[in-house]
């Protein structure tokens, strides 16, 4: 049995369904602790559920385009959870739009999330002054890379770039604390509903009609995720 994160806590911002909720399930199952957050009181319930069997886990709910839900979520982090030293950034949405057709709104929904950096800097703070090695892993995007004419996202594209261009800023800067810092630019995927088997694709909070998905979430991690 791989114990690899033994002793050690994981926070999974955005982390009750998809790519997080599959990464909080694999650090239990590698010996380590969990806290998952999410904006829904019900589905952070359900991973929960689906958390607790394979070990110790948490869920905390909190609106993360709103300064209060970002407040919330740093006061969870210096209180109960201070001893965080494992973060995924998994949080967002995803709402393809040609250009000409987006609004103020539709960009500062993305930028708003962007803001949860603030949760980033609460847990950082507190592993430098423990002294404590650790480790970052923020969910980014191919199409902040990489345009795709069937899926138009000038606003979500220029969000996960700028969330590519902090990860670097922030590897350079905290290596000499011996945090690691990295990104992965997955596709868009399907993940398994935590009540039925039947796939479905990714919905968003403020969106409908997302594209089809090409890539389970357990497969994303497989061929994308980098070392702790």
């Amino acid at each position: 049995m791989n114990l690899e994160f033994k002793g050690k806590k994981l926070l999974v911002v955005g982390g009750t369904s998809g790519i997080g909720l599959a990464v909080a399930e694999q650090v239990l199952r590698d010996g380590g602790s969990v806290v998952v957050t999410g904006q829904h009181v019900d589905k952070a319930l359900q991973a929960l559920e689906r958390l607790s069997p394979l070990g110790q886990a948490w869920a905390v709910t909190a609106d993360l385009a709103t300064p209060a839900g970002v407040q919330q979520l740093q006061d969870s982090v210096t209180g109960e959870h201070d001893d965080v030293t494992l973060l995924v950034n998994a949080a967002g949405v995803f709402c393809p739009k040609p250009f000409l057709e987006h609004t103020e709104a539709d960009y500062e929904q993305y930028q708003a999330l962007n803001k949860a950096v603030f949760v980033t800097q609460t847990v950082v703070g507190q592993m430098i002054e423990r002294r404590q090695a650790g480790a970052i892993v923020n969910i980014g995007s191919m199409w902040a890379r990489q345009a795709i004419a069937a899926t138009p996202s000038s606003a979500y594209s220029m969000a996960k770039a700028g969330l590519h261009a902090l990860t670097q800023h922030l590897a350079m800067e905290l290596a000499p604390h011996r945090i690691r810092v990295n990104a992965v630019s997955p596709p868009s995927w399907r993940h398994r509903s935590t009540k039925a088997s039947s796939r479905r694709t990714r919905c968003t909070r403020r969106c409908k009609g997302s594209t089809a998905s090409t890539r389970s979430a357990a497969s994303a991690r497989r061929r994308t995720w980098p070392r702790w």
